[in-house]
């Protein structure tokens, strides 16, 4: 935990757990999906939560957790619309029924996508039984600021990242940016949502907009449990995406490109998404 001028920060990282899937890596029998990160921004009584991660358990944990801070929650805002950033929010909403979910209009588009039948087969095919049958879609929020006991909590529109409309929350009066999935920290990154050298190049183009604010902090919306949340991670995830895009050019298959990154970031957790991201740049299947 970190203490600014009166508000605080902390951050609850939701383990990987196994998932089902039928298009697994080649030599990798158990497949996991990433750890997921919430952060909970704070003063004297209110607080903020940012990301809720995707089970109904999950989120029932994550509940215990901000209970455990003893803070009134009033918002919940999600960064960006993948499934595995706000599925759970009906679970804290059981806890906090008063906290109000917002997102940005593209984020609520994205979300609206994602709770498509065609989407959730996909994710319930992954996590079976798994994901509240009522998913909370968030509202349009007004404006590009949440206000947290007099301070402005500033929202970044950072377009294309691992996805579309992607934004980051940040916190100007402790230096604190919350990127969302834009950054990543320690697991591989979802470039199956960016398959080609422009979609790539927007994505460093997002991450420079985060590095344009000077944060003395950087939350990754994935991170390796125990890491510490230093600004050095958006200069790692612009190397590991040039460093996919130089060999994405130099490989023929999905398969030689996935050996090739896995030589160069043979301690990335999760090699699925990798999996996923090669077979996209190469035109092959993603989820079949």
């Amino acid at each position: 935990m970190v203490s600014g001028t009166s508000l605080n920060w902390d951050v609850f990282v939701t383990p990987g757990i196994p998932i089902r899937v039928d298009n697994a890596p080649p030599d990798f029998k158990e497949i996991f999906w990433q750890p997921t990160s919430s952060t909970l921004i704070f003063g004297n009584r209110d607080a903020v939560l940012v990301d809720v991660p995707t089970t109904w358990q999950q989120g029932v944990t994550l509940g215990l957790w901000v209970r455990e801070s003893g803070k009134n929650l009033k918002t919940i805002y999600v960064t960006h619309g993948h499934g595995d950033h706000w599925f759970g929010v009906a679970a804290i909403l059981e806890r906090f029924p008063s906290a109000k979910v917002v997102a940005t209009p593209g984020t609520v588009r994205i979300m609206h996508q994602q709770a498509s039948p065609d989407s959730m087969k996909d994710w319930n095919t992954f996590f079976p039984g798994q994901i509240p049958n009522q998913l909370v879609i968030a509202e349009e929020l007004e404006g590009e600021r949440i206000d947290l006991e007099g301070h402005d909590l500033e929202v970044v529109e950072l377009g294309h990242s691992d996805g579309e409309n992607t934004t980051c929350l940040y916190v100007p009066s402790i230096g604190l940016a919350i990127a969302g999935d834009a950054a990543y920290n320690g697991p591989h990154q979802w470039l199956a949502g960016s398959p080609n050298t422009q979609t790539r190049q927007e994505w460093i183009s997002a991450l420079d907009k985060i590095e344009a604010l000077k944060p003395r902090a950087v939350i990754a919306g994935h991170k390796r449990p125990g890491t510490d949340d230093d600004p050095r991670i958006i200069e790692e995830s612009r190397q590991y995406i040039r460093a996919f895009d130089k060999l994405d050019q130099s490989t023929t298959t999905a398969r030689e490109l996935f050996d090739q990154m896995l030589k160069l970031y043979p301690d990335r957790l999760n090699p699925f998404i990798l999996w996923l991201a090669v077979q996209a740049a190469k035109g092959g299947p993603i989820l079949a």
